[in-house]
């Protein structure tokens, strides 16, 4: 792409999040993320207290694919420079949940009123960013055809334990055609900071799910009978994390519900 047409792409894109971050600042779109923004990182949260961010960032550093991290706040700042120029992680995310030695203990629009001098926000990359490139390679996502948030499912896959985190990973599921899911793990294999490939294929006991119509997190969608389950890492696998580790206070998006930020899903991606 010619870098004066590149430039007016990405200019264009920024204006389009810049006003959905004005209707979620707003509280005026508190919905799943799904499909919009495309062509933009979009990320998981999780905010924690300065000392639990080490064992966090260590957990991160174990676990890359259900953990990508792509930004880490510095200590009481609730900007993200690096993701987004105005960003403000108290107000830009559609519905955040506030856990409490471990326990989901509501939801908010706008946690301004809950900060803390010392919390330190992570930004995790998200499926929703590859969604982006598998359409562009012509391949049809459908929880973006229904309108509806990505399904996921707690698994039996463990992640690897770091200081006070642990927990098993939570994946989500996109079904396609056997040629398609082919061509799904090659467009998703170069986003390794969206989670990458799946982390399995096919039967879903195998990897500890009984039924796929009854997701942990997001919405049930239909599966043809010639498609095949493909799963996933997902960015929810912290959430598991954080009610192994039961910190004082920790806030994460709820999830579907992420952060968009102003970096193009490429710039993240293995050539």
């Amino acid at each position: 792409m010619p870098l004066h047409t590149y430039s007016a792409f990405k200019t264009n894109l920024l204006q389009q999040t810049a006003s959905l971050r004005t209707l979620i600042r707003n509280n005026e779109h508190t919905g799943a993320t799904s499909g919009l923004a495309q062509s933009l990182v979009q990320g998981n949260v999780v905010i924690l207290p300065a000392d639990w961010a080490a064992d966090f960032l260590m957990y991160c550093q174990r676990n890359p694919v259900a953990c990508p991290l792509i930004a880490i706040s510095q200590p009481g700042d609730p900007a993200l420079p690096e993701l987004g120029l105005d960003i403000d992680i108290r107000t830009d995310v559609p519905e955040y949940q506030v856990f409490r030695g471990g326990q989901r203990e509501e939801t908010a629009y706008d946690i301004r009123d809950l900060w803390q001098d010392d919390f330190v926000t992570f930004v995790l990359g998200c499926s929703f960013s590859f969604e982006d490139a598998l359409i562009r390679a012509g391949l049809s996502i459908r929880n973006i055809e229904a309108g509806c948030n990505v399904s996921m499912y707690r698994s039996s896959i463990a992640t690897v334990p770091a200081g006070r985190f642990s927990g098993d990973m939570v994946v989500s599921m996109r079904p396609f055609s056997g040629a398609d899911a082919i061509r799904a793990v090659q467009v998703t294999t170069r986003l390794p900071k969206a989670h990458g490939a799946p982390v399995h294929l096919g039967n879903p006991a195998q990897i500890g799910i009984r039924d796929l119509a009854r997701p942990d997190f997001g919405d049930a969608i239909t599966i043809r009978d010639d498609e095949v389950p493909l799963f996933w890492a997902c960015g929810v696998t912290p959430q598991i994390a954080l009610e192994h580790a039961r910190p004082p206070i920790a806030i994460t998006h709820v999830p579907g519900k992420m952060l968009l930020t102003e970096r193009l899903n490429e710039e993240l991606a293995v050539l």
